[in-house]
């Protein structure tokens, strides 16, 4: 009321004066009445006692006049905004959030969404999963399944939509951060519907109840190995049916991976029905009519299954105890040991190609045949010229061929049957384990058909060659007969009876002996060329490996001997030996041989006893004498003795009488370090070896040179 009065009273002086300054002086009045209605908090805080801080007394009642005088006026008050955001953010005092009234419900929608936002401890992927979708079922309740169902996705079943109601695009004009314009969707895997079995199909309900009843009270099996259902295990089950209706029999190994499968084979070969199936146990009831299921396999198998059936008829019987999914491969066992008329066939390379696999064709061509299913099932070594052409036969319409190792079967070795595969078909082995087999047929292989198209090229071709010899001589006989005998200057003489006379009279006559001796010749000394190249390469390589020695050992300053040297009488060499040689302590000298590290062991050994033994390993007695001098002289003690036990050579070093411990910074000095040692000793064994390969490419050359010699001596 205040505020309405000023501005009435300041009205009335704008219109009634004259004055231009009181104009001005008006007009600054009711500019300033206008924001303090707008910013109610100008009157407020100067109403706040002198004793309050006007801060806090700014938060706490710059809302409270809101609260209290909601109604009076709808004037959009300009309110703090975020860095993000453009323009100013004006809004109407009844949209103000209320910070004393929100911290209640504030803390109910924490509790909402506790379950979604928090860490589940003690628990992984699946159940903390099964949780959020649990809770977001709760969230989403009210949403329509049927409209929001996804037709693409029939193994998910889709559980509702989330989607951010977003007032503030509308209000503000524009996107706010945290907003994504994709929807979110959750999805749940559904779960496999049961297909009913033989059992529920044919049996009444009450008879099946009773007899899985029964079922599950037996104890007594007989087992499946991995040869599969044979006809002892049909033979088991059915002498027990004697006795009951019902037998139970646990599968193995491969069985026991698709029970599936194991109970289709246990149906076919018994007769029976299984009514019950837990883990790798099957019970088969001996009773019940007889029921077909060959068309409804045939109508629900799946395109796959079909056109790898359509790839494999023709080849030869298959194999009914397949322990994978379908489709059944051919049982190879079956097939015929020896094939008359078979040959290897014909191959033949296409231009401007390699028959030799890369690395990349080869790993590409594993994983094509990883999804491919089994053409053949394999469960001997030999005779196996039927498989052969089968393979043959079934490269035409398929690249590879990929055969499985059964199990169980007696005296299997992967290894020949790919061997006798590979040379009767030709083929290129791409992978072989102990349970499968996998040929390519091979760039250069070529059908029967269009072996046959370049078979009929090649004689056609021939026919000409020899059609045009004969014709070229036919002339040559005319020109003879026109020039009575007399050669023309202008005739050619390549492939005449005169150039093969010439040849004979330049070089003589072609003996075979001279021939091979040639050939000999030729052997050797592209064999000489070989040798002797790569002796080049290993004299580079020693060249190489005597530098980077020369570096190291120039890092490596050997301390020089003594001359004054503490004399020990032999009384007290012997004492210090024996007691030496009974020390459980040692030090172990490795490849590394002295360096700095050594040296700080010995010391610390002299710390505590007068005598250290150091153990070596090395070979040469010379070159233990050396490290012994070595370690006297790097040390400053006295070498008392060098013995030899089981586990090489032990060096026993004295201290001395004025032993004291050098600084490790002296030591440093002219040693190499551990990392420079173990370096300098793998180039020194390098070095070693490529020395010694170099003398056997010496000797092998002075060989071949004391051959070609005799060699030319016998041809002369």
């Amino acid at each position: 009321r205040f505020l309405s009065f000023c501005e009435v009273f300041v009205l009335l002086l704008c219109n009634f004066s004259d004055n231009p300054k009181l104009q001005t002086f008006t007009q600054m009045l009711n500019s300033l009445f206008l924001s303090a209605r707008a910013f109610p908090s100008l009157i407020t805080n100067s109403s706040l006692n002198p004793n309050q801080n006007p801060l806090n007394g700014a938060k706490s009642s710059q809302f409270d006049q809101f609260r209290e005088n909601r109604g009076v006026s709808d004037a959009a008050i300009k309110v703090p905004t975020a860095p993000w955001m453009k323009g100013p953010l004006l809004l109407r005092p009844d949209e103000i959030l209320d910070t004393e009234k929100r911290n209640k419900p504030r803390k109910v929608e924490e509790k909402t969404f506790k379950a979604l936002n928090r860490r589940e401890s003690g628990v992984r992927g699946k159940k903390a999963m099964k949780k959020i979708v649990r809770n977001v079922e709760k969230l989403d309740g009210d949403s329509d399944s049927e409209e929001t169902q996804m037709d693409d996705l029939s193994e998910f079943e889709y559980l509702g939509r989330i989607e951010e109601k977003v007032e503030s695009k509308d209000r503000f004009g524009g996107k706010m951060p945290w907003e994504r314009e994709e929807e979110r969707f959750i999805l749940r895997r559904m779960k496999k519907e049961s297909v009913p079995t033989t059992a529920e199909l044919i049996l009444d309900e009450g008879l099946l109840n009773r007899l899985r009843r029964e079922a599950s009270k037996m104890r007594k099996w007989v087992n499946v190995r991995k040869a599969g259902v044979t006809e002892l295990v049909v033979n088991k089950i059915k002498s027990m049916w004697k006795l009951n209706e019902l037998a139970m029999v646990r599968f193995d190994v491969p069985l026991c991976r698709n029970m599936e499968r194991a109970q289709e084979i246990i149906e076919m070969k018994t007769g029976g029905l299984v009514v019950l199936s837990k883990k790798e146990f099957l019970v088969v009831y001996r009773g019940g009519p007889s029921y077909s299921s060959e068309g409804q396999d045939e109508i629900s198998s799946s395109l796959y299954e079909r056109e790898a059936d359509r790839l494999l008829d023709g080849l030869g019987p298959r194999y009914m105890d397949w322990w994978m999914r379908r489709p059944f491969p051919v049982d190879a066992d079956l097939l015929p040991e020896v094939v008359n008329g078979y040959m290897t066939p014909s191959r033949r390379c296409p231009p401007n190609t390699r028959a030799k696999l890369t690395d990349e064709e080869l790993t590409y061509l594993r994983n094509i045949a990883q999804p491919l299913p089994f053409h053949f099932v394999l469960g001997r070594n030999y005779g196996l010229q039927g498989l052969a052409s089968a393979i043959v036969k079934l490269w035409e319409k398929c690249i590879i061929a990929k055969i499985a190792i059964k199990w169980g079967a007696l005296n299997t070795n992967n290894e020949e049957m790919a061997d006798e595969l590979r040379y009767l078909t030709g083929g290129v082995l791409i992978l072989r384990n102990k349970y499968l087999i996998v040929l390519y047929r091979g760039k250069d292989f070529l059908s029967d058909e269009v072996a046959d198209l370049v078979e009929d090229r090649e004689r056609l071709l021939s026919r000409y060659q020899h059609f045009e010899e004969t014709k070229r001589e036919s002339d040559i006989g005319l020109l003879e007969v026109v020039t009575n005998g007399k050669q023309l200057k202008e005739t050619s003489k390549s492939g005449t009876l005169l150039e093969f006379q010439e040849l004979q009279r330049k070089f003589g006559e072609m003996d075979p002996r001279n021939l091979e001796t040639e050939a000999e010749k030729a052997r050797l000394e592209k064999e000489l060329k070989s040798q002797e190249h790569k002796l080049s390469i290993l004299k580079s390589k020693i060249e190489k490996s005597n530098m980077e020695l020369f570096k190291l050992n120039s890092l490596w300053k050997p301390s020089e001997g003594d001359d004054d040297i503490e004399i020990l009488t032999n009384e007290e060499r012997e004492c210090l030996r024996r007691i030496g040689l009974k020390m459980n302590s040692s030090l172990v000298l490795g490849r590394r041989g002295v360096f700095f590290g050594v040296m700080e062991g010995l010391h610390q050994h002299w710390k505590h006893r007068e005598v250290a033994k150091v153990i070596t390993m090395q070979k040469l007695f010379s070159r233990v004498v050396y490290t012994a001098k070595a370690l006297e002289a790097e040390s400053n003690g006295v070498l008392i003795s060098i013995e030899k036990i089981k586990e090489g050579h032990a060096i026993l070093i004295y201290r001395g009488k004025n032993y004291k411990r050098p600084s490790s910074k002296l030591m440093a000095q002219n040693l190499l370090t551990k990392r420079k040692a173990l370096q300098r000793s793998v180039v020194m064994q390098r070095l070693g070896s490529l020395k010694f390969f170099a003398y056997q490419r010496e000797r092998a050359i002075e060989d071949l040179k004391v051959s070609l010699v005799n060699l030319q001596d016998s041809a002369f």
